[in-house]
């Protein structure tokens, strides 16, 4: 039985999915894609998790595609085929997705890190758009990581596939945090406890209102957001946030520790 390549833990409303694959450097490999996409799943189904926090075993948070599959492969059988499912996984998973790195991140590595909501990585990680330095394109990636990271920034790491730190990911835009590796998992666990006091509901439309195209004037889209907010502000859940409020309580869907 081959072993499993992606290990996956709920604790306190916390679904923890981990890269297990050090061998290859975390590479997305067909099992790894596979385990990645089915944890991603069971992690959005399950109503007890909150938050999906996405994290690494090794040194490498992702290498990226696993070149040792693609050798060889026509453009039909590549696995980047089936790598944007996984993008899409994350980028509109209803749960927050919190992607920590103490290990570096490369090509589709990159990618799976932009369509995490937030972003916490040791200064010591360094990321690189590798793509165009063995001849191909960040084609698939692009769609997580344009709308994140500064165009002009974008068009010099892409075009020339160059190493640079975390403190000049978050300049960019990539990430969202570069720590001290000794302050990692507290900061990570600070996000973590931070996103699980919003609303389920409410947090993932405000997921969709960030995602979505805005208004060309301020007027074009207030119609639309006055019924999104009142819908809201009557709903159940909004209507429980209130009353905590007023009683100085935490809401029902905090998780209990």
């Amino acid at each position: 039985m081959t072993d499993e390549l992606v290990h996956y833990s709920v604790r306190s409303g916390v679904a923890t999915i981990t890269l297990d694959s050090p061998h290859n450097r975390n590479a997305l490999s067909a099992q790894l894609r596979r385990e990645l996409s089915g944890a991603l799943t069971q992690a959005v189904g399950d109503d007890a998790v909150r938050v999906i926090v996405l994290t690494h075993t090794g040194t490498v948070f992702c290498a990226g595609m696993d070149l040792k599959e693609a050798r060889g492969a026509g453009a039909g059988d590549q696995g980047v085929n089936e790598f944007p499912r996984i993008l899409e996984q994350i980028w509109t998973s209803p749960k927050p997705v919190v992607a920590k790195l103490s290990g570096v991140a490369r090509a589709g590595g990159v990618g799976m890190i932009a369509a995490a909501d937030i972003v916490v990585a040791t200064t010591a990680v360094t990321f690189a758009f590798s793509e165009v330095r063995i001849g191909v394109v960040p084609a698939v990636i692009s769609l997580t990581v344009l709308p994140r990271v500064h165009p002009r920034a974008a068009q010099e790491l892409f075009l020339t596939g160059e190493v640079f730190d975390a403190e000049r990911a978050a300049e960019i835009g990539l990430i969202t945090k570069a720590v001290d590796a000794d302050r990692l998992d507290a900061e990570t666990e600070r996000y973590v406890k931070s996103l699980a006091l919003g609303g389920p509901a409410a947090l993932a439309a405000t997921k969709e209102l960030l995602a979505s195209p805005r208004p060309a004037t301020p007027a074009e889209g207030f119609p639309e957001m006055l019924k999104l907010s009142a819908q809201f502000f009557a709903s159940e859940e909004g209507q429980e946030g209130i009353r905590a409020f007023a009683e100085k309580r935490k809401p029902n869907w905090v998780p209990q520790d």
